[in-house]
């Protein structure tokens, strides 16, 4: 590509991730010169100013966009799946923000402008991950995410239990990438590209020249390294001292936005550089890899994510551990459409990434402000909630209920599509285990519950919400109840205005 090629494009397609990249840099630049005992919350609106302004410019390319527009020799693409994760994305980081604001005034992150700007260039990582359509910039952007989550992890410096999950974090992500790239070189070698969409027939020619076992060998370390991001088994245990360690709004943050980042991973490079994948010593039962093979290993790992994440749940007397094992648990939950590939699975796991964004942040916000109250983590810190704060307890009740998929909750009907799509595609077993496990989640998820209203507690002091929590927490738990009663209006909304940019064409059929 000539140099001069560049101005040729029209940039304005990618001004939520100029804006956010612009932000992240001025932050920095006034950080630097702010004095050390100033006031830098100013820094967080700066940051959730940005924030806003590049979702005004997604929604702003959504109306605008009619087809797919490309960069750099196609290595980012703008298009309708993108977008649907860049607001995902950007609604994540301002309920981090606003949770946040309130959480820094504690004063055990020293370095806050540090944080702030952390946080813009994670959002921008992700980002970028959504609109890659090469495998460089899905790295870069992989890289760029994990790099500012490693810092964010440890940056309580004071706390023993915020520099364990760090390193702990560090390590692991070493080895995931590593699984990662070994996975991507394997897949150069065999297509001689970097382009996803060139990737797509090329690796089905090798795959049919004699180089079968190659691409599965391919496609089985790059399960496990993008099984880190999401964390899934067998690549979860991170998660757990990470949560546990990691401020509580960074917490909030890697459980919805890292891992719908992870997701968009997954989608980007799993389903279109394999999902094109034929037998030509197959054709008679379909000669489909992905459908008849491979996913049979995807819902492996969704099995034991959702069984392995809600036992270990059941032992945990810590909250942000619980929900750890918990989140391992929804992440098995998200991979079962990518094992049935219904003709609708895009809109399932977006609407199910979008309800555990609500009831995730909404959750960890009550959990930050009782265990600062409390000064604990365990569960006993929610011990006659009800009667300090029936606000906080009645909240905290929704999402909950939601996590465990109980009516009428936006919870509820994600998980009632996909345990749908997993029915309509004959996959009983798992949907077996979804039920099963949904079952045993019941414990832990009431047993909080049972806490707030059941249990004895301090009711000499009511408790005090920081106006963002309080903001977060309303939003999250009225628009839980509201997708929870119209679950529709989201489904149908993201039919209409996103395109999970696959063709699945003759791939998908009704059923095995």
């Amino acid at each position: 590509m000539d140099v001069k090629d560049i101005f040729s494009y029209d940039w304005s397609y990618l001004l939520p991730e100029f804006i956010i990249l612009g932000f992240a840099t001025l932050l920095s630049l006034i950080d630097l010169f702010m004095g050390k005992r100033a006031n830098r919350a100013v820094l967080g609106w700066l940051a959730l100013l940005g924030v806003v302004l590049a979702g005004g410019f997604v929604i702003s390319n959504m109306q605008e966009l009619d087809e797919p527009i490309s960069y750099m020799a196609d290595m980012l693409r703008v298009d309708d799946f993108g977008n649907a994760f860049k607001l995902l994305f950007l609604g994540g980081v301002a309920f981090t923000l606003l949770l946040s604001l309130s959480y820094l005034k504690s004063g055990e992150v020293r370095h806050q402008g540090e944080y702030y700007y952390l946080l813009l260039t994670g959002l921008l990582g992700a980002m970028v991950m959504a609109s890659s359509a090469d495998l460089l910039t899905l790295f870069v952007g992989l890289e760029l995410l994990s790099l500012s989550s490693y810092v964010l992890v440890g940056l309580r410096k004071k706390v023993l239990a915020s520099n364990e999950a760090s390193f702990k974090y560090v390590v692991s992500g070493g080895i995931a990438t590593a699984f990662t790239l070994f996975g991507m070189s394997y897949i150069y070698g065999l297509t001689g590209t970097t382009n996803l969409y060139e990737i797509t027939q090329r690796l089905s020619e090798a795959y049919a020249s004699g180089f079968g076992f190659l691409v599965l060998l391919a496609f089985a370390c790059l399960v496990v390294g993008l099984g880190f991001k999401i964390s899934t088994v067998p690549n979860h245990m991170w998660a757990p001292d990470v949560y546990q360690g990691a401020p509580t709004p960074v917490t909030a943050f890697l459980t919805t936005v890292s891992k719908a980042a992870g997701f968009a991973l997954v989608f980007r490079l799993l389903l279109v550089a394999f999902i094109g994948l034929f037998n030509p010593d197959q054709v008679s039962g379909g000669g489909r890899v992905f459908l008849e093979e491979l996913s049979v290993y995807l819902s492996i790992v969704a099995a034991l994510s959702m069984i392995i994440g809600n036992t270990m749940a059941l032992r945990q007397t810590n909250v942000k551990r619980m929900m750890a094992y918990s989140g391992i648990a929804q992440a098995g939950y998200l991979l079962v459409p990518f094992v049935t590939l219904t003709s609708l699975f895009f809109e399932q796991v977006m609407f199910y990434l979008f309800a555990y964004l609500l009831m995730g942040f909404g959750a960890f916000a009550v959990i930050m402000v009782v265990t600062r109250e409390q000064q604990t983590e365990d569960l006993k810190a929610f011990a006659g909630l009800y009667h300090r704060s029936p606000f906080a307890a009645v909240a905290m009740s929704i999402f909950l209920l939601s996590l465990a998929g109980i009516p009428v909750t936006a919870g509820f009907f994600g998980k009632f599509y996909i345990f749908w799509s997993a029915i309509w595609h004959e996959n009983y077993w798992l949907s077996a285990i979804m039920i099963a496990t949904s079952v045993v989640s019941y414990y832990y998820y009431f047993g909080i519950i049972r806490q707030m209203y059941m249990r004895p507690g301090s009711t000499e002091a009511r408790l005090v919400f920081p106006t963002g929590a309080a903001a977060v927490v309303a939003v999250t738990a009225g628009l839980t109840v509201l997708f929870g009663i119209v679950p529709g209006a989201a489904i149908d909304y993201i039919h209409a205005n996103f395109n999970s940019g696959f063709d699945f064409g003759s791939m998908l059929t009704p059923g095995r």
